[in-house]
């Protein structure tokens, strides 16, 4: 009795809500997951997703703004944006680690050709859409990014390929172990390195140039010598030396003046597959997604905003998701006839790459972060992802189902 008499009421006030923020992060995605069958065209990440959006202050916030600002206040939403941060820096590190750049160095010629024309195609169509905005009005630029920063930035949001989703939706498929499977995870891995590199060219910061090149020029032996340590270490050390090589990669990138995404990802790329089992690998990033990940789609869905008009953003994302889906399949079908590929194949490639969810919207969280895109810029590409995503599995499985059955 004593001891609960003298516990801060603040505290205690505190605990409550961010208790109710979790109860809502994690009962309302999956209530209308199960409830709304949704599986078929939305899985339960890309519903997560959508209900960071709906209990935003664009949404919630708009409809119950005493309600919003009460439960998702300055204290609750700091917990929040910790426990997102670490989520997606481990599922960062565990795509990096997922990278089979050797299988794709044995088929260079055609994942180089497909993968490139599969990016650089809907990167130059988003680009022309980033100067459209530009044009059309003001509001989508942010206060510190250059303006081939954002076209640059926005046309690589149109172009790139979410990796872990893709996994999932072609495990769901049924196609994730065929070769034709195989294929497709060659051709997203290219990409998903392409990515990052994108991202480090246009985080570079000219004041601190010197210190950028001097953690890259560093990297390269201290990642030789973590490899070197990984395979003399017992199977079970790995997993947290490699958590801690996590941190001090994400620390030591982000003092540099990269983000710390730039570096997770380098720890899990340069970190040898074979250190860790394969299945056990696999049951980690389900459970990342299970626990902590669903923080992170409700700290993004937090951040969306439509100051421009609610009309206008969604214009935008309109604008946004022809200019990747057309730029995507267009630059598949080229690399369909370089290439010689049967009649067909493209179109199903081509949507398969268009999924984009997690990775693409921890791509323009770092944007957002860094001033280079505003809440409105970042709001029309996290719609664009969701619909792109949601657009794969019912254009993919009906064409699958008819080349079985002719099969």
């Amino acid at each position: 009795m004593i001891a609960t008499r003298h516990l801060p009421k603040r505290s205690m006030h505190q605990t409550d809500l961010f208790l109710l923020a979790m109860l809502l992060i994690l009962a309302v995605p999956y209530l209308l997951w199960r409830l709304g069958r949704t599986e078929y065209v939305a899985p339960l990440v890309v519903v997560q997703i959508v209900c960071g959006i709906l209990l935003g202050p664009g949404v919630l916030g708009a409809a119950f703004p005493a309600y919003y600002a009460t439960v998702f206040d300055p204290g609750v939403i700091q917990a929040l944006n910790g426990i997102a941060w670490w989520a997606v820096m481990v599922f960062v590190w565990i795509a990096g680690i997922e990278l089979d750049l050797g299988q794709v160095w044995r088929q260079r010629r055609e994942c180089g050709i497909t993968a490139g024309l599969a990016l650089g195609v809907p990167l130059l169509f988003g680009a022309l859409a980033a100067m459209a905005l530009l044009h059309w009005r003001d509001g989508w630029i942010g206060p510190h990014g250059a303006r081939w920063q954002f076209v640059m930035g926005v046309g690589m949001a149109c172009a790139v390929t979410a990796l872990p989703i893709l996994l999932l939706l072609m495990e769901k498929l049924a196609i994730l172990r065929q070769p034709f499977g195989q294929r497709v995870l060659r051709y997203a891995s290219l990409d998903d390195v392409a990515i990052w590199a994108v991202l480090a060219m246009i985080l570079v910061d000219w004041q601190r140039i010197g210190l950028q090149l001097v953690f890259l020029v560093l990297f390269v032996p201290v990642a030789w010598a973590f490899r070197r340590l990984m395979h003399r270490l017992p199977a079970a050390d790995r997993w947290y030396v490699g958590l801690i090589w996590l941190a001090l990669c994400a620390l030591a990138a982000d003092r540099a003046g990269l983000h710390f995404m730039v570096g997770a990802f380098l720890a899990g790329a340069v970190t040898d597959r074979d250190s860790f089992d394969g299945p056990t690998l696999d049951l980690l990033r389900h459970h990342v997604l299970l626990v902590v990940m669903p923080v992170f789609f409700l700290s993004t869905g937090l951040r969306t905003h439509w100051s421009v008009g609610g009309g206008a953003v969604f214009a935008a994302a309109g604008l946004l998701l022809v200019a990747e889906v057309v730029g995507k399949l267009a630059g598949v079908h080229l690399a369909a006839r370089w290439l010689g590929w049967s009649r067909g194949e493209a179109w199903l490639v081509g949507w398969l790459l268009q999924t984009k969810a997690l990775i693409m919207i921890i791509f323009v969280n770092v944007l957002l972060d860094r001033g280079i895109i505003t809440g409105d810029t970042f709001t029309a590409l996290l719609l664009m992802a969701v619909a792109s995503t949601m657009l794969t599995v019912p254009m993919v499985a009906p064409r699958l189902q008819r080349l079985r059955a002719a099969g």
